[in-house]
């Protein structure tokens, strides 16, 4: 296998993926195999919109392949391409979607929704406490920033 190949397989590599998604950095490969395959292959074509800004939020959404457009307000403010991800938070709670998500061309993500995560973490509560240490971390890092 080339050099070229071997990233663009580790691209793809959903375990991969998902390790790199700060709220499941402290997962272990076993974990993240799990979780990888509780999640649904999604597909849309371009100019779909795959989440709302104010609308309840379904789940978990990481892009495979594909890219997207973020808007807050009908305003541009990010593009997603490989790799990126929105709704992690949703997987918590149903609160409402903060932007709104337009992809850009034909698009392949990993979809995970609240009720499945949810079984998951039932059955192995050691993903929500790892997932807790991380959100713990996080919180803290903003607090410091917000205060300085």
């Amino acid at each position: 296998m080339l050099a070229g190949e071997e990233r663009d397989v580790a691209r793809h590599d959903p375990v991969k993926m998902l390790a790199a998604v700060p709220l499941f950095s402290e997962l272990s490969k076993k974990d993240l195999v799990a979780l990888a395959r509780s999640a649904k292959e999604v597909h849309h074509p371009a100019d779909a919109v795959l989440a709302r800004e104010g609308e309840a939020g379904l789940g978990f959404f990481l892009i495979v392949d594909g890219t997207a457009t973020v808007t807050v307000n009908g305003r541009t403010r990010a593009r997603m391409s490989p790799g990126d991800f929105f709704g992690e938070i949703s997987l918590l709670d149903n609160g409402p979607r903060s932007a709104t998500v337009t992809s850009d061309s034909p698009i392949h993500m990993l979809g995970l929704t609240q009720w499945v995560f949810k079984r998951l973490v039932e059955s192995n509560p050691a993903i929500a406490m790892k997932m807790l240490k991380t959100m713990a971390s996080r919180l803290r890092a903003s607090s410091k920033i917000i205060s300085a």
